[in-house]
């Protein structure tokens, strides 16, 4: 069954219309790309701003919250300045704050220009997407957005790799430097070969600003919370307030918008049952996709001791999957129901995730090639199918509020994961290190084969009279060992919210039949 819209008499996008979508579609990869650049560097930019050590975590969640108010704000910005004026306005100043970073000279100034840098970063993603279902034919909307799809998703995988590079070659400016001329094209090209259409820049005078305030206290206070709750507790005064502080906001916003003939946002869209099913899959693919990107720098960084190059070398084979398996999923697409391809989809991925499970602390590139072989191969079909479901049988006027929503929700997944990734991963590897510690002083075999030991010391029965040189040389590789069960947890974790995405995917398509 095909969800979308009849193509009638539409005629297929020229060479033009497509050039003007490959420069967005870089326009997106670079602001992408930037997030995962940017995490590889951080020492060095620490050391160079001289920011204190519990301070830098912050360049990144000053742009994750401006990004994370921007998304949704795209159809509002798309009606009043068209989605080329969009487009290219976001792009530009993309690249001025990029140089603004790059050229900082202490830590609030960089602050400032990574949160620009952030809300115009954070409407690229979404534009794109309506550009793949208002620019383009329904026959030709699978291949937009495969191109869409893949750089998006590749991004995230390519980061650490080109990030490292950069690092250990140049500078940390560079980082951000190698944005402005990707950019710059980018926006030059989308101006002149994009179609111009007829924006409404008066609606921004009736902007609704107490709906706009409401929901960027909202998002930032749920943004703080999801970064300070693994550490500090979920139930520490700080995270409680935080999450008290996005409730009521968040309950005033939609209660205020739901009641405007003009909202900032159309939250109406959740009405819409696929739409509503199409944005939890969205959800459901940030969680395992943002968080297995998240979670095997974390193994291959604190456990292997891996440095930032040969993290994105390990890292390259989930993107070269990707690549491969793109053309066959937009074939697939074609041809099969959308909520069965992206049950299969759930299924492939869960299973890449859940294999990951598994992992000693001796682990490396060999051990971590099917998992990520598996998951890259997986990764289209969990993205191109809920794309359609959500956007694709959408009127053109509807789909720019529809397509900020959805990304929205992707990016919230991924905050959601990411948190709950260190909320396990940080929580658990202390208990899972004493239960080792005792295991091996039971003189258990299992044990000492999992965390490094020589076995002939091991032979089933209690240790008696351990020396303390003996306990000192084990207890960092207990620790180590302890920490990779907790990963191994986590990666249960995120197998378990694919497992939702293949259920949601299912029951829709039952429920249908």
């Amino acid at each position: 069954m095909r969800l979308g819209a009849p193509d009638g008499d539409r005629a297929a996008a020229s060479f033009g219309t497509w050039s003007g979508f490959a420069a967005m579609c870089l326009g997106m990869f670079m602001a992408i790309l930037d997030i995962q650049v940017v995490v590889t560097s951080l020492p060095a930019i620490q050391g160079a701003l001289g920011i204190p050590p519990d301070q830098v975590s912050w360049i990144q969640t000053a742009y994750l919250i401006a990004e994370v108010i921007a998304i949704p704000l795209t159809g509002l910005l798309t009606r009043a300045l068209t989605m080329r004026g969009l487009f290219c306005a976001a792009v530009t100043l993309f690249c001025g704050a990029s140089a603004g970073c790059a050229f900082s000279g202490g830590f609030g100034d960089l602050i400032a220009w990574r949160a620009l840098q952030g809300f115009s970063g954070g409407m690229l993603i979404p534009v794109v997407f309506t550009a793949v279902f208002t620019l383009f034919p329904e026959r030709q909307q699978a291949l937009a957005t495969t191109i869409g799809g893949v750089l998006a998703v590749l991004a995230p995988t390519a980061g650490p790799l080109v990030g490292g590079w950069i690092t250990e070659t140049w500078s940390w400016h560079w980082l951000f430097l190698i944005n402005i001329l990707p950019g710059l094209l980018a926006a030059t090209t989308a101006f002149g070969l994009l179609p111009r259409g007829q924006g409404d820049a008066a609606g921004l005078r009736r902007l609704d600003f107490p709906s706009l305030g409401l929901m960027a206290i909202a998002l930032a206070a749920l943004e703080i919370s999801l970064k300070e709750a693994p550490g500090r507790g979920w139930t520490s005064p700080v995270a409680l307030a935080l999450m008290a502080l996005f409730l009521v906001s968040g309950v005033v916003f939609v209660r205020r918008t739901l009641g405007r003939g003009r909202p900032i946002v159309e939250l109406g869209e959740f009405r819409n049952p696929a739409f509503a099913a199409g944005c939890a899959l969205s959800f459901l693919l940030g969680a395992g996709l943002y968080g297995s990107v998240y979670l095997m720098p974390v193994f291959l960084g604190f456990v292997r001791g891996y440095g930032a190059l040969e993290i994105g070398q390990v890292m390259l084979a989930t993107g070269a999957a990707q690549l491969v398996t793109a053309p066959i999923a937009v074939q697939l697409e074609r041809r099969f129901d959308a909520r069965l391809l992206s049950a299969c989809g759930f299924v492939l991925f869960g299973v890449g995730l859940a294999m990951s499970a598994f992992q000693t602390p001796r682990d490396g590139f060999d051990e971590m090639l099917w998992p990520q072989l598996l998951r890259g191969s997986a990764i289209m079909l969990c993205l191109l199918p809920p794309t359609r479901l959500a956007l694709g049988h959408l009127p053109p006027a509807r789909v720019a509020d529809a397509s900020g929503l959805f990304n929205l929700m992707r990016n919230l997944g991924g905050a959601i994961g990411i948190a709950l990734i260190d909320t396990v991963v940080y929580g658990r590897a202390e208990g899972h290190g004493l239960r080792l510690a005792d295991a091996l002083m039971g003189g258990s075999r299992d044990a000492a084969r999992f965390v490094g030991l020589p076995l002939k010391f091991f032979d089933g029965r209690p240790l008696d009279n351990v020396d303390s040189s003996v306990i000192d040389f084990a207890r960092p590789l207990v620790e180590k060992a302890g920490m990779v069960m907790a990963i191994n947890d986590a990666w249960v974790m995120l197998a378990a919210f694919s497992a939702l995405g293949a259920l949601l995917s299912l029951a829709m398509l039952f429920r249908r039949s």
